[in-house]
């Protein structure tokens, strides 16, 4: 039943109450934990992949009682510890609370990612890795880790799944899910991610493996959301975090460019999210000048977004990114001339855009936005109120 909840359905069922019950139950012997860890490892589990936030567990008694129990079976000797329990404990913990303990995370996080290392491709062991993986990625990026306690570790998983591909698409992605939230507090890990790990070129052979898989036919909001498209969103949503902070050279983006193209063709009017979010990340790539605008012309990502902007129904958001990416373009179409070394080509492109945005308005549009440049200050475009927004829509 959990599989057929949204967002609006998780958040009124797993309720403080809720965890008050099944911790009340479990103190009077009514429910084994055994049991109470099932359902919670499902509700956590599907929190983490549709992305939702949960605020109710973390001040709940429940809360307080697995906490104390990691804790105390840690302080175990070895030959005494029920690691499988721990395991169970950790997965639960991380996946449904949203701020970590610093004694929890020196705990779970070596536990998890031991877990995570197994290398048989059995079903069962691949499900036991998914989840210690989908138990790390829940690990938010405002939470320090020390790189002693995962760098190695998870370097390792990654690299040796390029090889041999024994991680699921879930697993493969919360890997980098992790990794990727540890740049905050540790720019370094950049290069590590993008000149030794590769993540442009892995998210793109992921990408193009799961729109393959998906049926894209089905309408919008037929059946329950697939697991395959769940993992999608999650991909754009990390390579988005990615660019916004690292200016990668465009040099190696073009695949990337067209592959989410194509993603925002097929999923266009079957999953808002994805199409959203393919439009955010071209936006981000354009933004820190990590695609060509070569290939944003070449690619088609140009036509995308204008025959997406030209639609008769929009909701505010996908006008929100569209006009962002067309702000950007323009934006750097002026910061580089003068800096080609193909400098003829270049005009010649950049002339063949500004036409083309005259042409349907945008170019007055993008203007009009520049007289009011401190709505895109500091990602403050997303304080554009929907009347400000339609106003720009009418135009």
């Amino acid at each position: 039943m959990i599989d057929f909840l949204n967002e609006k359905e998780l958040r009124s069922v797993f309720t403080k109450e809720l965890y008050g019950n099944i911790d009340e139950m479990i103190e009077e012997e009514k429910l084994l934990m055994v049991n109470a860890i099932l359902l919670l490892k499902k509700a956590g589990f599907c929190k983490e992949l549709k992305c939702i936030l949960l605020y109710s567990f973390g001040d709940s008694l429940l809360s307080k009682r697995m906490r104390e129990m990691i804790i105390d079976e840690n302080e175990k000797k070895k030959d005494e510890k029920d690691e499988r329990l721990m395991i169970d404990l950790c997965e639960c913990y991380l996946t449904l609370v949203n701020d970590f303990p610093l004694e929890l995370l020196s705990i779970c996080v070596p536990l998890l990612l031991k877990t995570a290392s197994k290398k048989e491709e059995n079903e069962e062991a691949q499900k036991e890795v998914e989840m210690a993986l989908m138990a790390l990625s829940s690990i938010h990026f405002f939470e320090y880790v020390k790189k002693e306690l995962f760098l190695d570790e998870i370097s390792e998983i990654i690299q040796f799944s390029q090889g041999h591909r024994n991680l699921t698409h879930l697993a493969y992605q919360s890997a980098w899910r992790f990794l990727r939230y540890r740049f905050v507090h540790d720019q370094e890990l950049k290069d590590v991610v993008m000149d030794e790990l590769h993540v442009v070129e892995e998210a793109t052979k992921e990408l193009k493996e799961l729109t393959r898989s998906v049926n894209w036919k089905a309408g919008e909001g037929e059946g329950k959301e697939k697991k395959e498209e769940q993992i999608i969103i999650r991909w754009l949503n990390t390579l988005i975090n990615c660019y916004d902070v690292c200016e990668l050279s465009c040099e190696g983006n073009a695949e990337l460019v067209a592959c989410v193209v194509k993603l925002f063709r097929a999923s266009n009017g079957h999953c808002y999210e994805i199409s959203h979010g393919s439009i955010n990340l071209l936006g981000a790539m354009i933004s820190r000048k990590s695609a060509c605008v070569s290939d944003i012309v070449g690619k088609g990502v140009f036509d995308v977004v204008l025959e997406k902007i030209q639609q008769s129904t929009l909701d505010c958001n996908i006008t929100r990114s569209c006009m962002k990416f067309l702000w950007n373009l323009s934006e750097r179409l002026r910061d580089e001339a003068g800096h080609k070394a193909d400098e003829a080509n270049f005009e010649m492109l950049k002339r063949k855009i500004l036409e083309k945005l005259e042409e349907e308005g945008y170019e007055d549009i993008t203007t009009s936005f520049r007289e009011v440049s401190p709505f895109f200050d500091e990602g403050n475009e997303t304080f554009l109120n929907d009347s400000e927004v339609n106003f720009f829509v009418n135009i």
